[in-house]
């Protein structure tokens, strides 16, 4: 500047300040004499005349002290003191000055309306958009005020606005980097949804569509590796495709998105079990490594990377060169890692863990002590809420292990065993990780015998249960169960290690605990809360409100197809849990609830047997056993001289001897099912009829049989010896000559049932049939309308009661007429869908009515349902336990007593059945009695009975009663 120049500005600046002199505080003309000498300051300052920007800051903010909010000059002094933060920003790059001129933006925005003189100046470059961009450029700040900041910068950014998408980003990595420092998974959620609106704002064809692409499939990573939902893995491979697409050879950014899809088909690899996976991934990081010649920033990264997925391969393959190449790049990775890299805690972890898997093929104590401090200097550098903590107690517990098997020193075993329950407990990790760590507990456990064992089992039952609570829909928690296919025996294997360890009434709390959790997650907002509204109306009241908007959410999300739409419910899905959550806790605090909601108490259990005993079969690889859960008293244990092996193959062997039964003509001898038969009642049956007959003393009483894992295949009510008595006297009795047997899928299904017993309607009486359900929904059944006409002759005519058939057998139909009526019998096709149990349904004239139809109703008068139809009592291939079916889901929506099917019915036949049920549940017809559902067992047994000798083996075993 000209030195005249610079000697206006020094006259400018006195003059000023001798304004300000005279116009002291509480001149009306202080403030306007405070922004002129700032004004004339700050112009110095950006001519480079005046060093001094600090002295100016303060006097605009004396200024806007005194014009506050609806002063006609407060607009006026916040602009000025922006435009001194910004111009300090620019010179300075000091972090604060830029945040705060983006909170006083928010504020001055909305007063500045469009074609005024400050509206003009506020907006573009100079002005906001000057102060988004910095705000912009600065690093990632996952604190509750680094968040916030973003959030202000974003509602600067109205739709439109370019710097928009950038905003969103920012925001979605601060989001995201709390997430990793407090592991709450709504941050992630939330991550996610500013990752897809930033998407949508750059179209194909955007020229930075690419990073927004990348940037949301790392995130929906960072999801799936959280919560192991497989969808969220699929996407985030198709956008990192994508992205590489828009990366050709010798564009600047190609290394990072080989990379990025190169861990997506990793982690592919590692679900799917596909080598094709594995081998591109591999390719993929060899390409990248070219592009990161030695010097280039982010070799190490690449060099991990390319570690990690030939020690996958290793893992697979078992090939010792991958594990040699594996350990030579993890070092190199490491050697070029800075000390203060936070990815460094990665590379350390994963070079321990190939340490382990040498170690196994050398024996080299060098390699796992090695392995031991690499995972302690790992765990050193994380905070204690760092989901990464997970994984460093993981190695540890591996490297401990490892040294355990060749130094055999107990404190290893235990040090390992402690590191599984740091591992499985660490709440910022994800569910599916925890689990999988607790399930490898229970191994780790059992083969060494240590005292963890149960511990282990207790934490991975909890983990589970937690994990599905999270997940809306029946379908996705059945889902989300079956991705831990691996530990489809673990509720049995729990209950086997109880009983080990001689604590049967624990073993019966855990099987319950691990069996049908589906049934018990849903069946949690339809508990009954009678002596709750009695102890507190106004808890009671809020627990079923919020129990009905959870219901409500998980309904509508249960039909969201779009993944955004689908994101959003979840995170109000969880909202609404986690205040449900609190209720059931507020509630736990009174006298006399504390174990609201809680897995139940084998005092609790015991209650299901009060009309009889029940008989929990334990189908483990440990060991194979019952359990009697008698009226009173201890339980009792039955050893079984069976393996799990061998029930696998009398499964199946039932399975293919009821196939070629269903093929043979009535006179035919069922020689092959004969058989089984009698290995049932020998090897199962027997020794547990013998402690009902000797140690309790029961005679023809009923009984229920609650089967878990290879057990629910098995048709036990109809074991059988098939042999003469030694005196000749007549022939054995066979299991249902001795006792009327009902099934249950857990104690608390019949606990939850007889406490709806107590609320009882006047009978009314609906038979649904369908017999021409049309093309392509399976054959006519032609005995169904004799079937309907038989069962009305023989309901009392006390009982009101309709019938509904042909064109008003409809899938609305029959659920008005389930919701309406008492009693049912259904007569139609049944279909029962192995693989997603969900979609079994009856076949009814126009839609299917789905089991979930019948699940979503909740019909607490309802008491009794003969369904006559093929496979309605039989669950699912890969969650066996979870008997899911359409008998379990009529139970679940109310009716207290089933009766289901196990296979194909043949229509015909079972009219012999039906009639003979019917005639001895209303042996009074003519003098109108009672109906108590509690007699269709007994009806049942008297029924098979009575048709030996017209009906075929196999169509008697095949009707089961469930229930009440």
């Amino acid at each position: 500047m000209k030195s005249k120049n610079v000697s206006d500005l020094n006259d400018a600046m006195e003059y000023f300040q001798l304004v300000l002199n005279q116009c002291r505080v509480g001149h009306p003309d202080h403030a306007t004499a405070l922004t002129n000498l700032a004004w004339v300051r700050l112009v110095g300052y950006i001519q480079n005349d005046v060093e001094d920007i600090d002295t100016t800051t303060s006097l605009f903010r004396d200024a806007l002290a005194l014009r506050p909010q609806h002063h006609p000059d407060h607009p006026l002094s916040l602009y000025n003191l922006t435009e001194a933060l910004n111009w300090s920003h620019d010179k300075k790059g000091t972090a604060a000055d830029i945040c705060e001129a983006a909170q006083l933006y928010h504020e001055l925005l909305p007063l500045c309306p469009e074609g005024t003189y400050l509206g003009s100046i506020v907006a573009g470059e100079n002005g906001v958009d000057y102060v988004i961009g910095g705000c912009n450029n600065l690093p990632t700040d996952g604190s509750d005020e680094g968040i916030h900041l973003r959030r202000v910068v974003l509602e600067l950014c109205p739709l439109g606005h370019r710097l928009r998408p950038r905003t969103l980003h920012q925001l979605a990595q601060a989001v995201e980097a709390q997430f990793y420092q407090q592991g709450n998974i709504d941050d992630l959620d939330t991550s996610i949804q500013l990752g897809r609106e930033a998407v949508s704002l750059r179209p194909e064809g955007h020229a930075d569509r690419d990073a927004c692409l990348n940037n949301l499939a790392f995130s929906l990573m960072s999801r799936f590796k959280h919560q192991g939902n497989h969808n969220d893995l699929d996407e985030a491979i198709s956008l990192y495709q994508e992205a590489l697409h828009l990366y050709p050879v010798g564009h600047e950014y190609r290394d990072h998105s080989l990379d990025n899809l190169g861990g997506a088909l990793v982690e592919h690899f590692n679900q799917r079990d596909d080598i094709e996976d594995m081998t591109r991934a591999i390719n993929l990081y060899r390409e990248a490594l070219t592009l990161r010649p030695p010097g280039h920033p982010h070799r190490d990264t690449t060099l991990n990377n390319l570690a990690v997925a030939f020690q996958n391969r290793y893992d697979k393959l078992q090939v010792s060169k991958d594990l040699n190449e594996a350990i030579d790049q993890h070092r190199e990775s490491l050697r070029l890692k800075r000390l203060d890299n936070p990815e460094r805690h990665k590379t350390l972890l994963n070079l321990g863990s190939a340490l382990c898997s040498h170690f196994k093929e050398t024996q080299k104590t060098e390699d796992v002590e090695e392995a031991i401090a690499l995972c302690q200097e790992s765990l050193a550098t994380l905070s204690s809420l760092h989901p990464d903590r997970c994984c460093s107690y993981m190695w540890l517990q591996k490297a401990y292990l490892s040294r355990y098997w060749i130094l055999h020193d107990p404190a290893d075993l235990s040090l390992a065993m402690e590191n599984f329950r740091l591992a499985s407990r660490h709440s910022t990790q994800g569910f599916p990780q925890r689990i999988f760590r607790a399930f490898y507990w229970t191994i780790a456990a059992e083969q060494h015998g240590h005292e963890s064992a149960l511990e282990a089992y207790s934490t991975f039952l909890e983990l589970l249960d937690a994990h599905l609570a999270m997940r809306s829909s029946a379908t996705s928690r059945r889902e989300a169960g079956a991705a831990f296919h691996y530990a489809r025996t673990l509720p049995a294997d729990a209950a086997s290690c109880a009983i080990r360890c001689d604590n049967l009434p624990h073993a019966i709390e855990l099987v319950e605990q691990g069996r049908g959790q589906q049934w018990s997650l849903a069946s949690r907002l339809r508990t009954p809360v009678e002596a709750l509204e009695s102890a507190n109306p106004a808890l009671a009241h809020n627990y079923l409100g919020l129990s009905k908007l959870v219901s409500s959410a998980a309904q509508s999300s249960a039909t969201i197809t779009d993944s955004a739409a689908a994101d959003r419910a979840a995170i109000e899905y969880r909202r609404l849990t986690r205040q449900w959550e609190a209720a059931v806790a507020e509630i736990r605090d009174l006298r006399g609830f504390s174990r609201f909601l809680l897995p139940p108490l084998y005092a609790d259990l015991q209650v299901a047997a009060r009309q009889g005993p029940i008989i929990i079969f334990i189908a483990s690889q440990y060991s194979c056993s019952a359990i009697i859960v008698p009226t009173s008293g201890d339980p009792h244990h039955v050893p079984l001289p069976v393996t799990l092996t061998d029930l696998k193959i009398l499964k199946d062997r039932f399975a293919r001897a009821i196939r070629e039964a269903s093929q043979m003509t009535p006179t035919q001898s069922r020689t092959d099912l004969i058989v089984l038969l009698r290995i049932l009642w020998d090897e199962i049956m027997l020794p547990i009829v013998d402690v009902l007959r000797h140690n309790l003393k029961l005679k023809y009483c009923r009984i229920w049989l609650c089967p878990t894992a290879a057990f629910t295949s098995i048709p036990l009510h109809a074991a059988h010896p098939f042999q003469t008595k030694p005196d000749r006297s007549g022939k054995e009795p066979c299991l249902e000559d001795l006792y009327i047997c009902s099934y249950t899928p857990t104690l608390s299904f019949l606990v939850r049932s007889r406490q709806l017993m107590k609320k009882r309607m006047p009978p009314s009486f609906v038979a649904i049939g369908q017999g021409q359900p049309g093309a392509g929904k399976g054959k006519a059944l032609l005995a169904v309308d004799s079937e309907l006409e038989l069962v009305n002759k023989l309901v009392p005519a006390t009982a009101k009661h309709t019938t509904i058939s042909g064109d008003a057998a409809t899938r609305a139909g029959a659920l008005e007429a389930l919701e309406q009526n008492t009693w049912v019998h259904l007569a139609c096709h049944g279909k029962q869908d192995p693989k997603q149990p969900y979609n079994s349904h009856f076949v009814m004239r126009d839609e299917d009515l789905m089991l979930l139809d019948i699940m979503e109703r909740d019909i607490p008068q309802a008491e009794f349902a003969f369904l006559s139809a093929c496979h309605t009592a039989v669950g699912d291939e890969e969650t066996p336990d979870e008997v899911i079916h359409l008998a379990a889901g009529l139970q679940f929506s109310g009716f207290k007593s089933v009766i289901g099917t196990l296979w194909q019915v043949d229509d015909s036949v079972a009219q012999h059945i039906v009639k003979a049920f019917y005639e001895n549940m209303f042996p009074d017809l003519k003098d109108g009695c009672a109906m108590d559902c509690t007699k269709a067992a007994w009806a049942l047994n008297r029924a098979t009975h009575a048709v030996k000798t017209t009906v075929p083996l196999e169509q008697r075993m095949v009707f089961v009663h469930i229930g009440v």
